[in-house]
């Protein structure tokens, strides 16, 4: 049985204690469900069903399941609603706007003129040295990853 945590309205559902949850897909490692206030119509979550709080505690078999139903579930979007775009957005902490604490992927399909409008600065004013900088710290710490 994955590891569930009190409290937490994502396990709730993982553990079929929402009636009132919207879902489209569930398997032994992965849930999709509209949230109860979707972005736009078809906005998707998708959560792995341990509980995990971040991106940072997430194993790597549960990484590739999340990755491999996202990318699914994005077809069958795109498939079934023809949507203009879609945003797939993974949130990590309150300064990025994660509000629940599971772990979950949101695929918003997007439309020409729909209500979520831009989610990018237009701009920004970093100087170049700044971006230097972050540069080299990220490529000297990349160093000690294996990636595959």
């Amino acid at each position: 049985m994955p590891r569930v945590e009190a409290e937490c309205p994502f396990c709730e559902i993982v553990a079929f204690d929402d009636p009132d949850v919207r879902e489209i897909y569930r398997d032994d490692d992965v849930v999709a469900f509209f949230p109860t206030e979707p972005a736009v119509l078809g906005h998707v979550l998708v959560v792995p069903r341990m509980h995990v709080p971040n991106i940072w505690e997430l194993d790597s078999a549960t990484t590739s399941q999340l990755a491999h139903t996202t990318k699914k579930l994005a077809d069958l979007i795109h498939e079934s609603l023809d949507p203009d775009g879609l945003n797939i957005i993974q949130s990590n902490g309150r300064a990025a706007t994660q509000t629940v604490f599971h772990l979950h992927v949101h695929l918003v399909p997007r439309y020409k003129g729909d209500s979520m409008g831009q989610i990018w600065p237009d701009e920004t004013s970093f100087s170049e040295s700044e971006k230097d900088e972050a540069q080299d710290l990220l490529r000297h710490n990349v160093r000690k990853i294996v990636l595959p």
